[in-house]
């Protein structure tokens, strides 16, 4: 570790020596309150010597980064207060979360928001039994703790979800403390380029702070062991102007931290100061602080004999106490927490001292009562047009071709016109939206970007509705952080690679939830997934492009959240499209095309087709005043069109088989009602595919998903799914769903295995089939492209 010689002015002593006294007796105060909750269920104000009835049975916690953490957030609410900031704090080391509930408790904040953890003697211990106990809280900093909206339980994120949370809030500054074991990640390590897309004018500021505490679980960071010369060039490059505070003294660090943070705040309100007067764009370097402290703070300098403070070994729970435990234990457990001097901090209630509690800044200006981390109290709706005017017109089914997604991309463009002052509407996406065919939001809007522009760039400003970056982490971070503080945003991505954002999506999705049963949490904006670039036109990137797996991974999560849309063409995507965007606090994932296809629904009755979620094409089928002899059923755009070419074969072969189509927009309708709020009950789900008849399934996705969304129902040993079974590389559209038995003759073929009674029809029908397939795979093989009955097919009513 370096010397305290390297701050931001070491002469300066911006704390006079009684503000001096009174932040660091606040400080000793957080670092109490945090050591009280990973250990003490009783005895919270040590009126009484330390025992082991005093001490929980199972001791968890963070105790390593917490000292530093409580230093900011103390160190923060000075500068809150000398310059009236509007301020929020995300922990990125989020396991640090005694230090994030010590700091809203002091406050204030907490005792508001659950009135029986009182602000006295009584309110400390429940505080202090609640951490990491039964029926308590975690110790992240979660939901559950006002101000939060980054718990922090899986690093890398706190940077990204910074920017996103400050992108059109011109007033607010997210303080956003790095982990040096955060910094390792990769997605931590690319939003550090998140400042080359803020727009100093009309979007807030992020104050990164690295805390470098030299530690992970067990090895060193990377970044507390190399030079102070590297890192500082490193930092640079990024485009960022580092202070320094470094040291283990107190008093010394408490005037380092207030000297770097003045120096800091000066500069971000003269950054914006300069852009909101003069108009100048240019990328500024925006100032970050760097807190070297030791792990583990104030805490047992050994244990055991062993060095602690300063070393891993302080990461979690420095001190085991309880019975089998060394007896010195719980004498020196009680030595560390009267350390802080508690009798100095806390009067005769258990109250914090008035001359204490009047550090912290007062009402909305509190970081722990900031509006901005509960954003659904600022959560306004969307001005959205009709999506009836973008309708394609359908004079029959399949009578014309379109791309759905460029059609929702004329939506979306004036979804970004009508709310664009203020801003509360982005989409984002990893340098993909004009591949997924959302060209038209161009027309009103650019890509946000505060870096260079040369002449032959398009559609880049520093003013622009749309951010992309090709870091999938960094755009699902952005909208997450725009989402939690209250505004509005889709994610359109390759369907393939928006795997990369799985853990991120969990954990968002855990947030949701959380945050349902939590009465003063608001309701958010949904995210909204708009997957396009589907398995089933990845013909020409072949297999590295093909996976329609995200949509199992969303199911594994809570009914009460996630909702998976799969609009057969344009219209119905315009449909669920408005709903999506409409709704709250859900997780939508919406799988659509972006290549020319068929459509097949007037937005009449696509409206009530997406209303229902699933339904009879009448249409398409012709059991009408009898039993069918089979259903087909299709979920997604291409499996709609193989169903259906396969549907018409069967009409024009076998006139007097009795076949029903069935169409699946809302995937979890096939769910029960029971096990989803979309399910269908037992009786409407047999309306639609009988309890006894075959059925034929064509799918988007992997064809046991359906089978595991549909196990209990009465004919589900009745029901064969195709869908992708992960064959296929460079080949030709039709030959996709050849190779994974998704097209039209294997359907057919299908339903002719599944209906014995056709007896010799079926059978020459059967040879017919297969003598196309035989035909499709020499034509293609010859020519390169799909037959043109394949090509050129048309629904014929």
């Amino acid at each position: 570790m370096q010397t305290e010689a390297l701050i931001v002015a070491p002469a300066a002593t911006p704390l006079p020596p009684e503000m001096l006294h009174r932040i660091d007796a606040y400080w000793r105060a957080a670092n109490y309150l945090s050591v009280g909750q990973i250990y003490l269920r009783e005895n919270p104000l040590l009126r009484e010597p330390l025992a082991l009835a005093h001490i929980k049975k199972m001791l968890l916690g963070h105790w390593g980064t917490t000292p530093g953490q409580n230093f900011i957030y103390t160190h923060l609410n000075r500068v809150i207060k000398a310059h009236d900031l509007d301020m929020i704090y995300l922990s990125g080391p989020g396991h640090g979360g005694p230090a994030v509930v010590a700091g809203t408790y002091l406050e204030g904040t907490y005792s508001e928001v659950y009135p029986n953890i009182s602000q006295d003697e009584t309110g400390l211990q429940r505080l202090f039994t609640q951490f990491s106990f039964p029926g308590g809280i975690s110790s992240h900093a979660g939901p559950q703790t006002p101000g939060s909206l980054h718990e922090g339980g899986e690093l890398g994120y706190s940077l990204s979800h910074a920017f996103g949370a400050v992108f059109d809030n011109p007033d607010l500054i997210a303080a956003c403390v790095i982990g040096d074991g955060e910094a390792e990640t990769g997605p931590l390590a690319t939003a550090w380029h998140s400042n080359k897309f803020l727009n100093p004018a009309r979007d807030g500021a992020v104050l990164p702070i690295l805390h470098l505490n030299g530690y992970k679980i067990s090895n060193p960071t990377v970044l507390a062991r190399i030079t102070p010369e590297e890192l500082d060039q490193l930092l640079r490059g990024y485009g960022w102007t580092p202070y320094y505070v470094e040291g283990h003294e107190p008093a010394l660090m408490h005037q380092a931290m207030a000297a770097a943070l003045d120096e800091a705040v000066a500069d971000i309100l003269a950054i914006q100061l300069h852009a909101r007067e003069t108009g100048d764009l240019t990328r500024p370097r925006w100032p970050m602080l760097v807190l070297r402290s030791p792990k583990g703070w104030t805490g047992p300098a050994t244990v055991d004999g062993r060095p602690n403070e300063g070393t891993f070994r302080a990461h979690q729970v420095p001190l085991a106490v309880s019975a089998s435990a060394p007896a010195e234990h719980l004498a020196q457990l009680e030595t560390w927490l009267r350390s802080y001097k508690p009798e100095e901090l806390f009067d005769a209630e258990g109250r914090l001292r008035p001359e204490l509690a009047e550090l912290a800044p007062t009402g909305l200006r509190r970081m722990g009562a900031n509006p901005h981390a509960n954003g659904g109290q600022l959560l306004r709706d969307l001005h959205l047009p009709d999506f009836c005017d973008y309708a394609v017109a359908v004079p029959a089914p399949g009578a014309v071709l379109a791309s759905d997604t460029a059609v929702t991309g004329q939506f979306l463009r004036d979804v970004l016109r009508l709310n664009a002052e203020p801003r509360n509407f982005r989409v984002f996406g990893p340098d993909e939206t004009l591949s997924n065919r959302l060209e038209a939001v161009f027309e009103a809007t650019d890509r946000q970007w505060n870096a260079a522009v040369e002449i032959n760039d398009e559609f880049l400003s520093p003013d622009g509705g749309v951010l992309e970056m090709l870091s999938e982490h960094q755009c699902q971070g952005w909208l997450e952080g725009y989402l939690l503080t209250g505004r509005h945003g889709l994610f359109n991505s390759y369907e393939a690679f928006v795997h990369i954002v799985d853990s991120m999506f969990n954990q968002h999705a855990k947030w949701l939830k959380l945050t349902l049963e939590i009465p003063w949490r608001r309701r958010l904006a949904s995210l909204n997934y708009l997957l396009t670039s589907t398995v089933w036109r990845q013909d020409h990137n072949g297999f590295t492009h093909q996976d329609p797996g995200f949509i199992d991974h969303v199911i594994n999560k809570k009914a009460s959240i996630v909702r998976v849309y799969l609009p057969p063409d344009a219209n119905c995507l315009l449909s669920v499209m408005d709903h999506c965007l409409r709704s709250r606090h859900y997780v939508n994932v919406i799988v659509a095309g972006k290549h020319p296809g068929p459509q097949w629904l007037t937005m009449d009755a696509a409206q009530k087709h997406c209303t229902e979620g699933i339904g009879l094409w009448p249409w398409a089928s012709t059991d009408q005043g009898a039993e069918p002899d089979a259903v087909l059923a299709c979920c997604g755009d291409v499996p709609t069109l193989e169903a259906l070419a396969a549907a018409s074969i069967l009409r024009e072969h076998l006139p007097e088989l009795k076949i029903r189509v069935v169409n699946v927009v809302d995937l979890l309708k096939l769910q029960r009602s029971t096990e989803h709020p979309h399910g269908l009950s037992d009786a409407d789900y047999d309306a639609l595919f009988t309890r006894d008849k075959p059925v034929v399934f064509a799918f988007h996705g992997y064809p046991w998903l359906v089978h595991r969304l549909t196990y209990n129902r009465a004919n589900n040993q009745q029901l064969h799914v195709h869908g992708y079974r992960e064959e296929g590389t460079v080949t030709t559209a039709f030959d996709m769903a050849v190779l994974n038995e998704l097209d039209r003759f294997h359907l057919v073929l299908d339903v002719l295995d599944r209906v014995p009674s056709l007896g010799n029809k079926g059978a020459y029908l059967k040879q017919f089939i297969k003598d196309k397939l035989v035909e499709h795979t020499l034509y293609i093989t010859h020519h390169g492209e799909d037959m043109p009955e394949i090509r050129e097919w048309q629904w014929k009513m």
